[in-house]
């Protein structure tokens, strides 16, 4: 089976009637590029540009499993790229549409470019290419079915398609859910990325640019509690998932309690890489430890010296530690050589989740990372709230370093998120949300939700609809009144507030003051609601949960005596 990928600009005779030739020949070229830029990034193959139309096949020259799902995700992508490109060259109204078949196609074995493939699938491709609208990627049904565990689909109905007999059931690819596979799928209530295209695609192309030039890159993502800076990350991961280059994928978070937690960010990711849970006891870590080494680094002293520093990062003993001191430079650089050790083998990403809670040390080491790598491709993704910038102005600042603003959203995104989430609720109501919201898009997820738990929205055939009439719609005035929306339960997340935005149910149960069952019970229940979301060490038997970013801020409010602007983080 093959997937064939037929995308079509529209939109372009205009402009290219009333600009001057040399223009449109670099406005097309630059098309051209991105085009065959993101298809190789998905792994497929261009098999020809007609006119301002680009085709491509996956399957060729060796078929895998993700081909289909590839090529939707390589669409929208497309589709995405060139909308961005209709912007940067200012030209309005250009825009792509794409069409993805899966099916049997005749190979042309050697052959290369344009003659590479024929079939029926080709030929279905333009035209269900052809009956898209501006902007949509419609794919046809084998499509739908290989790659909807990771891509949400919407149905587009049947239609006419010359040459066939019968009307083809096609689907309108919306957007991506998860990594390859589906792995990681968020099943509850979800809204699309709004607003932040643009920042995603800076974080995407300055992650290619350090993969390609292989080079060193820290990537500052800065922005108040509930702005997307976590939905950003997890827009990057499963867009890394499912690129057809292998990447080590790494995540770490800084806490905001505890002592001796100056690494623990550093070190959740090298324990994710060795496959160490954090309740491993010592000589079962160490083992883990040393065969992960073994895949890792070659033998020899190289293996010897990173396994000392790396035990001591990771508070794991090794046979090689004689118990002497070792300064924080050489902590420092073999803690660094076994990131380059990686990278030496494919792109390595690091992707630090709370950093204005980092300890001055870690961010010292993620400096001396960028500093001191040479000619590899590390990529570090920060994601922090403007205080790191009291305490740390000048990071993210400097030689391979990028530093992106998330301000709050205008009014015009965060209503276009509140329709996506409840399709044709009423001008009026929905504009209570996004006025109380006040540009922070987690503000209007969560008011969403809190209509959901008083059944004023209900899911009607899987799509949320307005059940109850406007009047009936009551928005929280405040994060206060959102918890007591929330129900009596919803207090365990002020109690846990002195813990930090994550925190291991047996320590909520310690500062709670109430039976373990009946905690661990609530607990369940604000899972279930998605008020809180369990965050598993892939390694680990037990979790940590998770505070929801606003009910996390609205917790801290009620334990402070001064308010905080809905602005600030």
């Amino acid at each position: 089976m093959y997937s064939v990928l037929f995308c079509d600009v529209v939109g372009f005779t205009p402009p290219s009637e009333s600009r001057d030739p040399e223009a449109v020949r670099e406005l097309l070229s630059r098309y051209f590029e991105v085009a065959r830029t993101v298809i190789g990034r998905y792994g497929g193959v261009v098999e020809k540009f007609i006119g301002d139309a680009v085709m491509a096949v996956w399957g060729t020259p060796a078929a895998t499993e993700g081909d289909a799902e590839r090529a939707v995700r390589a669409a929208l992508d497309l589709v995405s790229a060139v909308a961005g490109l209709s912007a940067e060259a200012g030209v309005p109204g250009l825009a792509a549409r794409a069409g993805v078949v899966t099916g049997e196609v005749a190979v042309t074995l050697g052959a290369a470019g344009e003659g590479m493939v024929a079939g029926d699938a080709v030929n279905t491709a333009t035209r269900v290419q052809a009956t898209a609208e501006p902007g949509q990627v419609l794919i046809d049904a084998p499509t739908q079915r290989l790659a909807a565990s990771a891509i949400g689909f919407a149905d587009a109905g049947e239609h006419a398609l010359k040459g066939k007999a019968e009307p083809a059931r096609l689907h309108r690819a919306v957007r991506v859910l998860a990594g390859v596979g589906g792995s990681q799928r968020i099943d509850g209530l979800e809204a699309p990325l709004t607003g932040r295209d643009a920042e995603l695609r800076t974080v995407k192309e300055l992650f290619h640019a350090a993969a390609d030039r292989r080079v060193p890159r820290l990537v500052l993502a800065c922005g108040p509690a509930g702005a997307g800076k976590s939905r950003l990350g997890w827009e990057f991961e499963k867009y890394v998932d499912g690129l057809a280059e292998d990447v080590w994928w790494h995540r770490g978070r800084c806490l905001s309690y505890g002592e001796g937690v100056a690494f623990w960010a550093l070190a959740e990711i090298v324990r994710q890489r060795l496959g160490i849970a954090e309740e491993d006891p010592a000589e079962v870590a160490a083992g883990k430890l040393a065969d992960g080494l073994d895949r890792f680094v070659p033998a020899g002293p190289e293996r010897a010296h990173l396994e000392l520093r790396l035990g001591r990062l990771l508070g794991v003993p090794v046979a090689a530690d004689d118990g002497s001191a070792l300064s924080r430079e050489e902590l420092f650089a073999g803690w660094r050589l076994f990131f380059e050790r990686l990278a030496a083998q494919d792109p390595v990403v690091l992707l630090i989740e709370d950093a204005q809670y980092a300890d001055p040390d870690l961010l010292d080491f993620l400096d001396h990372l960028i500093d001191w790598t040479g000619d590899l491709p590390i990529y570090v993704l920060v994601l922090a709230r403007p205080e790191l910038g009291q305490t740390r102005p000048a990071f993210g600042t400097g030689r391979n370093r990028s530093t992106l603003r998330l301000d709050p959203l205008d009014t015009a995104s965060i209503d276009a998120l509140v329709e996506a989430l409840v399709p044709g609720m009423p001008a009026a109501a929905r504009a209570k949300i996004t006025g109380q919201a006040q540009g922070i898009p987690l503000f209007a997820v969560e008011m969403v939700r809190s209509l959901i738990d008083q059944d004023i929205v209900r899911p009607v055939e899987g799509v949320y609809r307005l059940a109850g009439e406007v009047g009936e719609l009551a928005v929280p005035d405040s994060p206060h009144a959102l918890l007591d929306a929330l129900g009596p339960e919803v207090r365990l997340v002020a109690d846990a507030a002195v813990l930090g935005s994550t925190f291991p149910a047996e320590a909520l149960i310690a500062v709670s003051a109430q039976e373990e069952a009946a905690v661990q019970a609530a607990l369940a229940d604000l899972v279930r609601r998605e008020v809180l979301s369990v965050s598993a060490d892939p390694c680990a038997i037990a979790a940590r949960l998770r505070c929801q970013p606003l009910l996390d801020r609205a917790a801290n409010l009620m334990t402070a005596a001064t308010s905080v602007p809905a602005t600030q983080a």
